[in-house]
């Protein structure tokens, strides 16, 4: 690990995700495994995560738009890699010769599929998206028939080769449900409607992270698999990451830019949310809402310094926050560690989910740019 001095850094350990992938297709022995590497790996790093997955096993790559595709194909990717966000006009003949595997969930996107297919003279492989109940993208099952027909003939053409039938859950990381098993019968339904027209897709999925680790009927073809990837539990009603041989994979740390002694009823940050209580030990962290900090971790936000638990106090500015030392001191340089796996004693992305009335998937998602990722945990194979 390169020890230049940072004032902050995001530490991603390789081999917990590489040993992340391998206890994910453990938990879907019958399926194969997309590991989604959208939203730069879930702000963990794109290219690196998605070598390691594949080292790991993986049989798929998804990511959301076309961008995020072409920069795996780039960097040298050549298996199976998914793309699902489109938008009329979009790169499908560039998807199509780059070997994608695309998406639709209407009409529109279909004709364009197929009329790019038939510009490049290549067939493009589609999969179908059906609106199972999430009321995002996806076909309603009243438009579902005029879709497979369509794709059928297209298909019959050489245009297309529908590849899948596919879906997404609303509520899988909420135990019991009522919409996982009413999902699970539109999709059912949504497939043999699609098979009896004479479709035969190579994978059928709905399955995200929360449904692999907990409703195997959901498995099909192929599970899709994001957060859980990076060590993090979809949901704290599922339980923790380790209850399902999950490790954490990212470690946000940054060095203390000052510290210093103040008088009590010193204002801290702006608006002076917080005021000392008596004379005290200031500790400044430098990191603030231009990393991805919340701002709304303002007093809630918790953070290891000197070795124990602190809150942030008062406002999270752009680049940097106060934590409160009281009697303990420390020095500039110091390791403030934000969240990691928790084996110091250190908050976890759970920890700040919670802290700021959020989900781990946005805590890590955010972290900006502007701190550099440091890779661990390399196994020097070919990959990507």
């Amino acid at each position: 690990m390169d020890e230049t001095p940072m004032r902050a850094r995001a530490v991603v350990d390789l081999a917990a995700l590489r040993a992340n992938v391998r206890a994910l297709r453990a938990a879907a022995p019958t399926a194969e495994l997309m590991t989604v590497v959208k939203s730069d790996a879930y702000g963990h790093g794109m290219v690196p995560c998605a070598r390691a997955a594949r080292a790991a096993g993986a049989d798929w790559l998804g990511v959301a738009t076309p961008e995020e595709a072409f920069a795996l194909r780039a960097a040298g990717d050549t298996g199976r890699l998914m793309c699902w966000l489109w938008t009329p006009g979009g790169p499908w003949r560039q998807a199509i010769e780059a070997d994608i595997d695309v998406s639709a969930s209407g009409l529109w996107a279909l004709r364009e599929v197929v009329a790019a297919a038939r510009a490049c003279g290549r067939t493009a492989r589609l999969h179908l998206k059906g609106d199972t109940g999430l009321g995002r993208n996806g076909c309603q099952p009243a438009d579902w028939p005029a879709l497979v027909a369509e794709a059928r003939a297209a298909e019959a053409e050489g245009a297309i080769r529908v590849t899948g039938v596919w879906s997404h859950f609303a509520c899988a990381d909420e135990p019991g449900h009522p919409s996982i098993a009413a999902q699970l019968s539109v999709f059912r339904e949504m497939i043999a409607h699609a098979e009896q027209a004479g479709l035969r897709p190579e994978v059928r999925h709905i399955a995200n992270s929360p449904a692999t680790l907990t409703l195997p009927e959901s498995h099909f073809d192929l599970v899709r698999t994001g957060i859980s990837t990076y060590g993090i539990c979809p949901s704290p009603e599922l339980g923790t990451s380790a209850d399902f041989g999950l490790r954490p994979v990212m470690t946000l740390s940054a060095a203390l830019a000052s510290v210093k002694r103040v008088p009590g009823g010193h204002g801290v940050s702006y608006g002076h949310r917080y005021v000392t209580p008596g004379e005290t030990t200031l500790a400044l962290v430098p990191v603030g809402y231009g990393d991805g900090i919340p701002r709304h971790a303002s007093g809630t936000g918790p953070v290891l310094v000197a070795g124990k638990w602190r809150t942030i106090a008062g406002t999270v500015a752009m680049d940097q926050f106060v934590v409160d030392l009281g009697g303990d001191t420390a020095a500039p340089g110091d390791e403030a560690v934000l969240f990691g796996p928790g084996d110091r004693g250190e908050p976890t992305v759970e920890d700040w989910a919670r802290a700021v009335g959020s989900i781990s998937y946005e805590i890590v998602t955010r972290i900006s740019a502007r701190i550099p990722r440091v890779y661990v945990g390399e196994d020097g194979g070919t990959g990507i």
